[in-house]
C-alpha cells in the first residue's frame, strides 16, 4: 500500500500503471489532469469499517468486514461496475489473507477483469508484490495467460523491472522466450522499453532466443535496443553474441539502424564488435589468438630487455635514448592494440611483473654468482607461490542450473530473495563476505581483492598463498638491492661519502647502466610488495577483515555522522585467533582454529557466537 492509500479505482490503475507508465507517488493527480474520477485515498481509521462496502474494505484490508459481508451472502465472484473482482483488488493491494479467504469461498483465481482484461496475477506483478505472486501461483494461477495488451506474466515483470518476480517465474518453469501477440519476447521488450542493464542482463543468463524476430517489423532484440537508444542493452546483447547480420522487414541490419539514429557511440560499438568477429574468421588470427598469452609474455620480456639495452648504450645523448624509449612504448601499445584481445588484456601487468622478475633473476645469476644456491631457492619459492595463487580456486561460488532455480524458489517463498544477498549475475545466494567480481564474473567467498599483478581474485582459497608470494617477492627484491649495492662498491670507482649523492648516482649509472636499471625494478617491487604485505597482515591479525570489507567500512565512516570502529566487527576474534583462523594453525595446541566454510556461511550469528566464546 502506498502513502496516498490503496488502489481504489480501476481507471486510475490503467492510466498510472499501464505498460508505458510505471507507478509514481502522487499518481492520483495525474488522473485528475485526465478528468478521471478518483475516490479519495482514505485511511482505514478515517471511516467506520461497518459502513464500508466490500470493495473498499478489500482495498484497505478490513478482513473482518469482508468476512462479515461474504457470510451475509455476497458472491466473491461478482465483479464490480468496472468489471473487477474482489480478488483483483486484494491482489493489487497485497492483501494475502483476503486472497486466501476469497479463493476458499470460490473466487476464480484466473478471472479476467478491468479495462486491461487482466488476471489478479497480472495486477500483482504490475505492482511488484512478490509474496502475492507466490501465493497466487500456489493457488493455481496460470502465468502463461495474456492480458488485453498481449502480455503474459513474465512480460509484465520485465516491463516493470521487477527482477525478483522475473527470477521466480523462470524458476517455476515460465519460458523466458515466450512471445506476445506481436511476436515480442521478454528480451525484446526489455531492450526496447527498459532503459538500463536490468532486467536484460538477468534474462541473458537463461539463454533466451537472442536472434528471434517480431511479427511486424521483423526486428531482433538488438534492432529494438538500437532504435530506442538503449546503449546498455546493446552492449549486453553484443556480449551475449547477438547476430549483427540479420535484416529486418526493411532490409536493415543493426549497424544500418545505428547509423540512421546518428548515435556515434553505438556505431562505434557495433563497428568494433564487427572488427573483432571478423578477426575470428581469419585463420592466422585464430592461431595467434590461441597463443595470445605467450605472445604477450614474450613481448613484455622483449620490451623489458630493450629498455635496459637502450639505457646501456654508450651514447651520451639522453635525447636519443628518450626517443628510442618512446618508440619502444608506442610499438608495445600498437602490438597490444592489434594482437591482444580485451579478455587477455588484464594479464598485461602480470606479464610485465614476470618479465621484470625474469631479468632480475638473470642479473642475479650472471652478476652475483656466489649467491646462486641461495638465490635460486628464493626465486623458485617466489615462482611457486605465484603459480599457486594464480591457479588455485579463490573460492568461486558455484551451483548447477537446477540448484540455482531451486534456490530462487526457496528464497522467494521464504521472503529472503533480497538482491543485496542474492547475485543476479551468478544466480546464487551470496554467502557472508562474498563479493561478485566483475572481471571474473563470479562470486568469490571471503573476497579480498582482484589482484592487478596476479590477474586473479584473492579469496578464501588462495589468500594465504598470496601472502607467501608477497613475502618471497619482498625478500627477493630486498636481497637483490643489497647485492647491487655491494656490486657497485666493488666495481664502480666512486663513494657516496666521498663524492656526494648526485655524483655517486651519476657514476654508478654510467658504471653499470643495466644493473642500475634492475636496481630500479627491484626498488619498485620491494616498496609495493612490502607495503601491501604489511597492510594485509595488519588487516588479518588486528581487524579480522579483508581489504574489500575495510574499504567499505572506511567509506561508511566518512559518510556517517557517527565514527565507525574497524576493530569492532563480528569477524574480529582477537589477534592470535584471527591468525589461527586464517592460516588454520593450532600453534602447538595453544589456539584452536574455527573451521568456517565461507562458501556456505550465510548467518552472521554463528560468527558472533564465536566472538563471544573467544573473549
Amino acid at each position: 500500500m502506498f502513502d496516498d492509500g490503496p488502489f481504489v479505482n480501476q481507471q486510475c490503475k490503467k492510466h498510472c500503471h499501464g505498460p508505458h507508465r510505471p507507478h509514481v507517488h502522487g499518481c492520483h493527480s495525474v488522473c485528475r489532469e485526465k478528468d478521471v474520477p478518483v475516490l479519495p485515498g482514505l485511511h482505514p481509521d478515517a471511516e467506520d469499517p461497518s459502513t464500508c462496502d466490500i470493495v473498499k474494505a478489500t482495498q484497505y484490508g478490513m478482513v473482518e468486514r469482508c468476512k462479515e459481508l461474504v457470510e451475509a451472502g455476497y458472491d466473491v465472484r461478482q465483479p464490480d461496475k468496472e468489471n473487477v473482482t474482489l480478488l483483483h483488488w486484494a491482489a493489487i493491494n497485497n492483501r494475502q489473507e483476503l486472497v486466501k479467504y476469497y479463493i476458499s469461498k470460490g473466487a476464480v483465481v484466473d478471472q479476467l477483469g478491468g479495462d486491461l482484461n487482466s488476471t489478479p496475477l497480472h495486477w500483482a506483478i504490475r505492482q511488484g508484490h512478490l509474496p502475492m505472486v507466490i501465493l497466487l501461483l500456489k493457488c493455481g494461477a496460470d502465468p502463461s495467460l495474456i492480458d488485453g495488451e498481449g502480455f503474459s506474466s513474465i512480460h509484465l515483470a520485465v516491463l516493470f523491472q521487477h527482477v525478483p518476480i522475473v527470477a521466480y517465474l523462470i524458476s517455476k518453469g515460465q519460458v523466458c522466450y515466450t512471445a506476445d501477440f506481436n511476436g515480442f519476447t521478454p528480451l525484446m521488450l526489455s531492450a526496447q522499453r527498459v532503459m538500463g542493464p536490468e532486467p536484460t542482463r538477468f534474462l541473458l543468463k537463461f539463454n533466451p532466443s537472442l536472434n528471434a524476430v517480431d511479427n511486424i517489423e521483423r526486428n531482433t532484440a538488438l534492432h529494438w535496443a538500437i532504435t530506442s537508444g538503449n546503449v546498455s542493452a546493446v552492449e549486453l546483447l553484443l556480449e551475449g553474441g547477438a547476430n549483427m547480420d540479420i535484416k529486418n522487414a526493411k532490409g536493415e541490419t543493426a549497424l544500418d539502424l545505428a547509423i540512421q539514429t546518428q548515435n556515434r557511440f553505438m556505431v562505434y560499438m557495433l563497428m568494433e564488435e564487427e572488427r573483432i568477429r571478423s578477426r575470428r574468421n581469419n585463420r592466422l588470427l585464430r592461431i595467434m589468438e590461441k597463443y595470445e598469452l605467450f605472445m604477450l609474455l614474450a613481448s613484455c620480456l622483449t620490451l623489458m630487455w630493450a629498455i635496459g639495452y637502450v639505457m646501456s648504450l654508450n651514447s651520451e645523448s639522453w635525447l636519443l635514448k628518450g626517443c628510442l624509449l618512446f618508440f619502444l612504448l608506442v610499438g608495445m601499445v600498437l602490438f597490444v592494440r592489434h594482437f591482444v584481445g580485451f579478455k587477455n588484456l588484464r594479464y598485461l601487468p602480470t606479464a610485465l611483473m614476470l618479465s621484470s622478475i625474469f631479468w632480475m633473476s638473470m642479473t642475479w645469476f650472471f652478476w652475483f654468482m656466489p649467491d646462486i644456491l641461495y638465490t635460486g631457492g628464493i626465486i623458485v619459492g617466489l615462482l611457486y607461490f605465484f603459480y599457486k595463487t594464480w591457479r588455485t580456486d579463490p573460492g568461486y561460488i558455484k551451483s548447477s542450473e537446477k540448484d540455482k532455480k531451486e534456490n530462487i524458489v526457496a528464497l522467494a517463498e521464504a521472503g529472503c530473495l533480497d538482491f543485496r544477498t542474492f547475485c543476479t549475475s551468478c544466480l546464487v545466494r551470496k554467502p557472508l563476505r562474498s563479493v561478485h567480481c566483475l572481471l571474473c564474473d563470479l562470486c568469490v567467498a571471503r573476497y579480498d581483492q582482484h589482484s592487478l599483478w596476479i590477474a586473479q581474485c584473492i579469496g578464501v582459497g588462495n589468500h594465504h598463498y598470496y601472502l607467501l608470494f608477497l613475502s618471497f617477492l619482498t625478500v627477493t627484491s630486498v636481497w637483490l638491492l643489497y647485492r647491487t649495492v655491494l656490486y657497485w662498491s666493488h666495481h664502480c670507482e666512486t663513494s657516496y661519502h666521498a663524492d656526494g649523492a648526485w655524483t655517486y648516482l651519476v657514476q654508478i649509472t654510467s658504471c653499470s647502466p643495466w644493473v642500475s636499471y634492475v636496481f630500479v625494478l627491484a626498488c619498485f617491487h620491494a616498496v609495493w610488495a612490502l607495503l601491501w604485505l604489511t597492510i594485509q597482515l595488519y588487516q588479518i591479525a588486528f581487524l579480522g577483515l579483508t581489504s574489500h570489507e575495510r574499504m567499505n567500512l572506511l567509506m561508511d565512516s566518512k559518510s556517517s555522522k557517527h565514527p565507525v570502529s574497524l576493530r569492532r566487527n563480528p569477524y574480529n576474534l582477537g589477534c592470535f585467533q584471527n591468525l589461527a583462523d586464517f592460516f588454520q594453525c593450532r600453534c602447538f595446541g595453544m589456539v584452536k582454529p574455527n573451521g568456517v566454510d565461507w562458501t556456505k556461511q550465510y548467518n552472521v550469528n554463528v560468527i558472533k557466537k564465536m566472538n563471544i566464546h573467544s573473549v
